[in-house]
């Protein structure tokens, strides 16, 4: 996690491609990390606090991480 990311910095994984359309958008801000589907960003925000998403990245396969 980058402490230069902004509120407003959404980003889509870079295992997402043209190909892929089952691409979700990610941004941290001060103390969570929110993710959201990139087709369908009114359906709202899953919000995780920092520990949580660091959990879930470490049980990420080494190539997906």
């Amino acid at each position: 996690m980058n402490a230069e990311h902004s509120i407003t910095d959404w980003f889509i994984s870079s295992y997402s491609g043209p190909r892929n359309n089952s691409c979700v958008e990610v941004r941290f801000t001060g103390h969570s990390t929110e993710v959201r589907d990139t087709k369908n960003r009114a359906a709202g925000t899953l919000a995780f606090e920092r520990g949580q998403w660091n959990s879930f990245v470490r049980t990420l396969p080494d190539n997906m991480a």
